[in-house]
């Protein structure tokens, strides 16, 4: 990277993001890490960043990041230990810290829900040591403290401390409660002087107390003496204390030992986890800055779709459209200042820098940036009194050093090119650099106020106009880029508006060029007529979100009505296996009755008896059905409904007998054990002989003795393919006592294969009717499972 990119950098306020980066990461060195990116000039790598910062965003969405608390930096410890050295508590819980946060990590992404995308290689290459994280903690608690149980051998000498130190103190004990001694005492109390239990003895009575002196208080008025009595007790502390001291270095250096044979794997652990905290860095920024990837071209063109300046806030920042190397190599930028031209330039070239980087950007979906070897900015006031430079002269280092670096592969920033100087001569300047620039094969954005170069945009091929909105009315810039039209400077109407007196600016108007006016008025017009295609154009953005409202809500409706249908066909579905099953129940009851019946009447009796039952059956199954289909007109009945009539109930299909008919035209019904109302008109007559005529007919057939059976012929196949279950059952059910009152004995059901439901609601209706004698599967020639064969009774 060469020192005018790096400068240029800077200028683009690339640090200032990456600052913001670091304070999300979590560890020194992935802090450190996070301000030292620099932008990636490979496609292939920048791509790879980018797929690293997708994959960590939609972890954090859905687990959030995971804790890279315990990463700090074991390099320097790591390295003393494999020379044989011997770490102290700290460095080996540092150590600790990343392998317990290696483990975590990878516990993090082995969950089934968790797809870690364009991470999973860096989770999968962390090793972790639980054997030796837990070895660690065991055995140190924390920077100034081995635990007990760290060995067997500590344990044990820690143990004898205590019991020759609880012998010290319970001889010292007596001693301090004692009356003789209590005049030569200073305190009633036990202290401790180099790790040695003493007491504090007046400075005139030491000699009455035996023991060795070990410390004098600054006063001299008071002597710490060990009694004699302890001395014994105390130098058994002490010879324990200094085996303790010796097996805890024995601990520090063994556990040194195992860790400087992984040495290797905890190094890569580490550098892992660095890497995915500033990954994951990446994604917190992009959550932060409401950010997005953008697309990685690499035709060299640029399109920033509601493109923000990451630095500036985001509740006021004014989100621009811009694009450059795609139709047009040179966007030239005008109108006033402070209207947003500059941060239109730092916008292009820092969002390409931080894409560059791998950081998602402020930008809409759609943005799409190309990767450059350099983005060289002239952006700013360079004037230095140190140099003695000019701000021309500044301008124009600068401007140098791009000409010498530039190429194909370069954007080129530059802004108020050719300003602070003559203006002829700054225009004439600023066109040459521009075309120079344009034949090294770089993309270029640049802003300016002279007319001249609003004329070249206009006139080159290649070269296209762009300018900040400005409201004259408010005097306030909109901050909106606006491709494909030139700026005004608005400096006349700026000047009238703040008072400048009238006759001013028309003197000032006298001085100007017939041509530029004439291109000034040109401009205004063309400003006229963009506000008013972006009315219309607001209008018909209008009229369209209106329309796709309408059809939104249209599409609901209909969608709640095709519901309100299905509900309606379910309730009409279930209502009809509702009285299917009371049905099947009542039949069930009369064939328990027709079995008592078999035993008093003749066989033909009871066949006859069957068969009115199965149409009582097929009767009520028929009126199930009919629930769920709209009711039938009802028919004018061919003459007056009369005493012991049969009439039908339309949406139920039972058949009732006409009891009475009231005065009123009212007909009082009997169905079965059930009474009910209707009027006339709302009931369909049975077209067949009345309960007299009935009655009549018995009487001669019983006197003759005579039963007529009429069997209509029945085939021995039924299929039912492509019928669902409720449709085929009634079927099934018809089929089954037509056969059965044609005195056959095998009949065969053709149901198919299939996914088997409708096979297996056919077997389960034949397990349960009672002229079914036993059934199968067909088999090889007769249709297999496709079919099922039938015995009857």
């Amino acid at each position: 990277m060469t020192q005018l990119f790096e400068k240029s950098i800077r200028t683009l306020e690339l640090p200032k993001v990456l600052e913001r980066l670091a304070e999300i990461a979590v560890s020194p060195e992935g802090k450190r890490r996070c301000l030292a990116l620099t932008p990636e000039t490979d496609v292939d790598d920048v791509r790879r960043l980018q797929d690293q910062t997708d994959s960590a965003r939609d972890l954090i969405g859905i687990r959030g990041a995971p804790s890279f608390g315990g990463v700090v930096s074991v390099g320097e410890a790591l390295g003393r230990a494999d020379r044989g050295g011997s770490l102290n508590p700290s460095e080996l819980l540092a150590i600790g810290g990343v392998l317990r946060t290696a483990r975590r990590v990878r516990e993090y992404a082995d969950h089934d829900d968790v797809d870690t995308g364009a991470l999973h290689h860096l989770f999968a290459s962390l090793h972790g040591n639980r054997f030796l994280e837990e070895k660690i903690f065991h055995a140190i608690v924390d920077e100034n403290t081995i635990a007990d149980g760290a060995s067997p051998e500590l344990s044990d000498i820690r143990r004898h401390i205590r019991q020759a130190q609880s012998k010290s103190r319970q001889v010292l004990q007596k001693i301090i409660g004692s009356s003789a001694y209590a005049k030569v005492l200073q305190e009633a109390i036990i202290t401790q002087r180099d790790g040695r239990f003493v007491v504090p003895v007046k400075a005139e009575h030491k000699g009455d107390l035996p023991g060795l002196v070990h410390d004098i208080s600054s006063s001299g008025a008071t002597v710490f003496v060990e009694p004699m009595a302890v001395v014994q007790a105390n130098n058994e502390v002490m010879e324990l204390q200094a085996k303790e001291r010796k097996e805890i270095q024995r601990i520090l250096a063994e556990l040194s030992a195992d860790v400087a044979g992984c040495e290797e794997n905890i190094l890569w652990d580490y550098d892992q986890l660095v890497h995915l905290d500033v990954i994951f860095a990446r994604g917190e920024l992009s959550y932060k800055l409401n950010a997005g990837r953008p697309e990685i071209r690499t035709d060299g063109g640029i399109y920033l779709k509601k493109a923000r300046h990451p630095l500036l806030d985001s509740k006021t920042a004014v989100p621009i459209d811009v694009e450059l190397g795609t139709s047009f190599d040179t966007l030239v930028v005008t109108g006033p200042n402070t209207g947003g031209k500059t941060v239109t330039l730092k916008t292009l070239g820092l969002l390409t820098l931080m894409a560059q980087c791998g950081l998602h950007i402020p930008a809409g979906s759609g943005s799409s940036i190309s990767v450059y070897g350099s983005v060289l900015a002239d952006i700013g006031d360079e004037q230095s009194i140190q140099q003695s430079l000019s701000t021309f002269s500044a301008h124009m280092v600068n401007i140098v050093g791009i000409l010498a670096e530039a190429d194909s592969n370069s954007m080129v920033l530059f802004d108020e090119l050719g300003a602070g100087t003559d203006p002829i001569e700054g225009a004439a300047l600023a066109i040459a650099i521009i075309e120079d620039v344009r034949k090294l094969g770089a993309k270029i954005a640049a802003t300016t106020h002279y007319a001249e170069l609003k004329t070249f945009a206009m006139t080159t091929v290649g070269v296209e106009n762009a300018s900040c909105e400005f409201d004259v009315e408010t005097l306030r810039p909109t901050y909106r880029l606006l491709i494909g039209i030139p700026g005004k400077s608005n400096a006349f109407a700026i000047s009238q508006r703040l008072g400048l007196p009238e006759w001013v600016i028309d003197s000032a108007k006298e001085q100007m060029h017939s041509d530029s006016v004439r291109f000034e008025d040109v401009l205004t017009q063309l400003e006229e007529k963009r506000q008013a295609l972006d009315k219309q154009q607001m209008q018909v953005d209008r009229l369209l979100r209106q329309k796709e409202e309408d059809a939104r809500r249209a599409k609901e409706y209909r969608t709640q009505m095709e519901r309100a249908r299905d509900n309606a066909r379910g309730k009409g579905e279930v209502e009809a296996k509702r009285l299917i099953k009371e049905a099947r129940e009542q039949v069930d009851q009369a064939f328990v009755e027709l079995a008592e019946l078999r035993k008093r009447e003749n066989k033909e009796g009871a066949n006859q008896a069957k068969i009115a039952l199965r149409k009582k059956l097929n009767d009520a199954e028929a009126a199930a059905v009919a629930r769920k289909f709209e009711p039938e007109p009802i028919p004018k009945p061919s003459r007056p409904i009369v005493e012991g009539d049969l009439v039908e109930i339309p949406g139920v299909r039972h058949h009732a007998e006409v009891m009475t008919v009231n005065k009123d035209g009212t007909l009082q019904l009997k169905a079965g054990a059930m009474k009910m109302k209707a009027k006339a008109e709302d009931v369909r007559l049975i077209e067949q002989p009345n309960r007299k005529q009935r009655k009549a007919a018995e009487s001669i057939a019983r006197s003759k003795g005579v039963v007529e059976i009429k069997v209509a012929t029945v085939s021995s196949d039924l299929d039912i393919r492509g019928m669902e279950t409720m449709e085929a059952e009634p079927v099934v059910e018809r089929f089954l006592d037509a056969a059965h009152m044609g005195h056959m004995e095998t009949v065969t059901i053709i149901h198919g294969k299939g996914t088997g439901a409708l096979r297996a609601a056919v077997h389960q209706m034949l397990r349960r009717h009672h002229g079914v004698k036993e059934f199968r599967l067909g088999v090889y020639g007769e249709g297999e499972n496709g079919v099922t064969v039938v015995k009857l009774k």
